[in-house]
């Protein structure tokens, strides 16, 4: 939770429950006891009207908010350009204040505006990084993106071995190795069915489907290895030109369009970061790719904000957090109530450099789970 520093200086304090179309807005004037509420719409006319009301008071303005999904970001962007101070309030913090303040755990959009304006009063409040204006939009949308398709592209790839391969090619299972290649679903794309490759002589197959496995090597013995397999294969005899064939064809011809995409935002973010020289450092980290290097910069922005690197920590949920009470004292925990998918980037670099040889992280990481480090040993 932000630290509490109550605000004595004569200021305009407002509270907004953010939701998709609408938003409740509670206003504290200085030596004013009625607060005023509006709701603002996401137009542009209730964006102005908000602005020229918050302006007329002709005091600084402090604005509170809970940041919800991406429905902040248009007003708190306005509201940013005309000069107000914008906080951000943790979703934590509010639940925990308003079920203090409340004793219920009710919720509703006009009693949170009330309790993120309280919040926003005694100072509890964290500092907003507008990603557009930090110049960092371009980075989480790269980043977000190819999360988005790597997932989609997972889920795709455990549909084929589930689904697909075990109905019209079980025996295929074992000759990919890694779902980052194209070669495998272009080669099922071209070759679905091991019916439709015995139909051929050996040499004309390996013929026809030399081309489509790329740069492999043995790709020879490859070839001929799947073609014996073919022979035997206990595959569903279903017609060339049957709907079935033409289902997996179009769910291999999504899958090799996924990767295309990947390779594409791979290679822009590349382009985009080669001369930051964050991302430059990043890189040298053992476990740290292109990819991961994006992700921490798209999450964290700008490092240089973090002081120490205890703040970077609590960001990333990764701060130490210890259970104790009298003479009970549990086992120290990372707290996990920072920013999860930089802490899970973290987490696979990590994993990642622990299997890289002879590097700082994997000395250290075998010190920690030798033998002599477990509880209770000598």
């Amino acid at each position: 939770m932000a630290k509490a520093n109550h605000m004595t200086d004569a200021r305009v304090l407002v509270g907004i429950d953010i939701s998709k179309n609408r938003h409740d807005v509670l206003i504290a004037v200085p030596g004013r006891t009625r607060r005023k509420r509006l709701t603002v719409l996401n137009t542009a006319e209730d964006y102005e009207r908000l602005i020229g009301t918050l302006r007329s008071f002709g005091l600084p303005v402090t604005i509170g908010f809970e940041a919800t999904g991406n429905y902040h970001r248009a007003l708190m962007f306005a509201l940013g350009a005309a000069g107000f101070e914008l906080k951000l309030v943790s979703s934590l913090a509010l639940a925990r204040t308003r079920e203090a303040l409340h004793n219920s755990w009710d919720k509703n959009d006009p009693k949170d505006a009330q309790v993120i304006l309280h919040m926003v009063e005694i100072g509890a409040v964290q500092i907003f990084h507008d990603p557009l204006v930090a110049g960092t939009c371009d980075i989480q949308e790269l980043s977000k993106t190819y999360e988005m398709v790597a997932r989609a592209k997972t889920e795709l790839w455990h549909r084929i071995l589930t689904h697909y391969l075990p109905l019209y090619f079980p025996e295929a299972d074992r000759f990919h190795r890694s779902s980052r290649g194209d070669w495998f679903l272009a080669f099922l794309e071209a070759f679905p069915s091991p019916h439709m490759i015995t139909t051929m002589e050996k040499d004309e197959f390996i013929a026809e489907a030399w081309p489509v496995v790329g740069r492999r090597v043995g790709k020879a013995a490859l070839l001929a290895d799947i073609y014996e397999t073919s022979r035997t294969s206990v595959g569903l005899p279903v017609a060339p030109d049957s709907d079935a064939i033409r289902m997996f064809r179009l769910v291999l011809a999504q899958g090799r369009s996924l990767i295309q995409q990947r390779n594409v935002i791979e290679a822009r973010a590349v382009e985009l970061l080669e001369d930051n020289p964050d991302y430059r450092l990043l890189r040298t980290i053992p476990g740290i790719g292109p990819i991961n290097a994006l992700a921490v910069l798209a999450e964290a922005g700008d490092l240089r904000r973090f002081r120490h690197h205890r703040q970077f920590l609590k960001f990333c949920g990764m701060d130490l957090a210890t259970v104790q009470s009298g003479l009970f004292r549990g086992w120290s925990k990372i707290s996990k109530y920072g920013n999860a998918r930089l802490r899970r980037t973290l987490w696979l670099a990590s994993q990642a450099a622990v299997l890289k040889p002879a590097n700082s992280f994997r000395d250290k990481f075998e010190r920690y789970i030798s033998q002599d480090r477990l509880p209770g040993s000598a």
